[in-house]
């Protein structure tokens, strides 16, 4: 009998482009295949080893981007609106806080959107110049975010430590201190930009950030130099305000718990303590904060050292969690900076009560610096 027709329909149709789709995993074809001609220079030889990442991936790490930069944008965006509008929020310590939500509000308002359309197309396709602003922009908002913490813990320090010894931070000391953040960090991260390193795309083609696979001497001395400044320094000069407010704090309580015992009374806390307790409440979150940051921006550091000494072998997915890391630092600020202040708090409630993280708004002590909580006393 004669067979009629060889047609083996849509399901068989679709089984075989999946099937085509999937055997390029196990042929002779690597990740760089879809970079565009214009960014093939940039393209280290490295990666021309390594087969096609299934397309899952790439779906993955633009869906995970794109909630990331969702939830980024609108929360530190809130963060930022609430803390320049709110009268009891607009001070020194919280300039501090703000400069922390912008950079991060930057960060993924900036990144998220190419990064996700780069996932859908599987590969780059902004160009070579849009590579190199787009891994500039990366590395600056990571350096302003650490030395704005960096700030934040000199501030703890000052109040805690130092206490009414300390000299108050006044509002222009602390723009002073945001501008000095940004211009380190821009002087650092525009560097690739004049032959000093270099910036070209990840292995998962989708992303751009620094050339840890050339083994120049000027290329090698600026990553090295780079962790210094922006990754080694800040946690060096965190650690060691820290360990002082902890070892304030200790002797503070240790001495408030002798003195009770001595008058027979269960507490001394008096307002003023009660500040001191508010300020170690921020010391905390801030603390929090910055051993997010060295999570997130860790992974990216062990890439870069593992490919510029040779430790191991950097695989276009090792290369996805450098992103993905280094990215969801973004997120982590406006929910344990923002919604662990109390005033920030109220102000939500008062603005956004949908929003809000309790049921009415409280009435809480200041958790800006001592100077702040000077200011705000009438003068005798």
């Amino acid at each position: 009998m004669a067979i009629t027709s060889l047609d083996p329909g849509p399901g068989a149709a679709a089984l075989q482009a999946w099937g085509g789709q999937m055997a390029a995993f196990g042929s002779n074809e690597t990740v760089v295949d879809k970079v565009l001609p214009d960014m093939l220079h940039l393209i280290d030889p490295h990666w021309h080893q390594f087969p096609p990442m299934n397309p899952l991936w790439h779906g993955l790490l633009g869906f995970v981007i794109g909630v990331l930069g969702f939830i980024s944008v609108t929360g530190n965006g809130m963060v930022v609106y609430i803390f320049t509008t709110t009268k009891s929020l607009k001070t020194p310590s919280n300039i501090l806080v703000v400069n922390l939500a912008f950079s991060d509000f930057l960060m993924m308002f900036m990144m998220a959107p190419p990064m996700v359309i780069n996932c859908y197309n599987e590969t780059w396709v902004f160009g070579p110049l849009a590579c190199q602003l787009y891994a500039c922009a990366g590395s600056l908002y990571g350096c302003v975010s650490i030395w704005t913490m960096t700030m934040i813990a000199f501030d703890r320090y000052n109040v805690i430590v130092k206490g009414i010894a300390a000299k108050p931070m006044t509002i222009n000391g602390a723009l002073l201190r945001v501008f000095f953040i940004w211009a380190f960090s821009l002087a650092w991260t525009v560097a690739p930009l004049f032959g000093w390193g270099r910036y070209v795309p990840e292995g998962n083609m989708t992303a751009c950030g620094t050339d840890y696979f050339d083994q120049s001497v000027s290329n090698m001395t600026y990553i090295l130099l780079y962790s210094i400044a922006c990754y080694y320094a800040p946690l060096f000069l965190i650690i060691y305000s820290y360990f002082f407010i902890i070892q304030a704090v200790a002797a503070h309580e240790k001495a408030m718990r002798e003195q009770a015992k001595k008058m027979n009374v269960a507490s001394l806390r008096s307002s003023d303590s009660a500040n001191t307790s508010a300020e170690c409440k921020l010391a905390k979150v801030a603390l929090m904060t910055i051993s997010l940051w060295f999570m997130a921006w860790t992974p990216y550091l062990v890439i870069n050292y593992a490919g510029i000494f040779k430790t191991m072998t950097i695989s276009p997915i090792v290369t996805i969690w450098g992103s993905v890391f280094a990215k969801a630092n973004a997120v982590y600020n406006p929910i344990v900076y923002g919604i662990s202040h109390p005033k920030y708090r109220a102000a939500l409630y008062a603005r956004f009560p949908g929003l809000s993280c309790q049921s009415a708004p409280e009435d809480t002590g200041s958790v800006a610096s001592a100077a702040t909580a000077t200011e705000e006393k009438p003068s005798a």
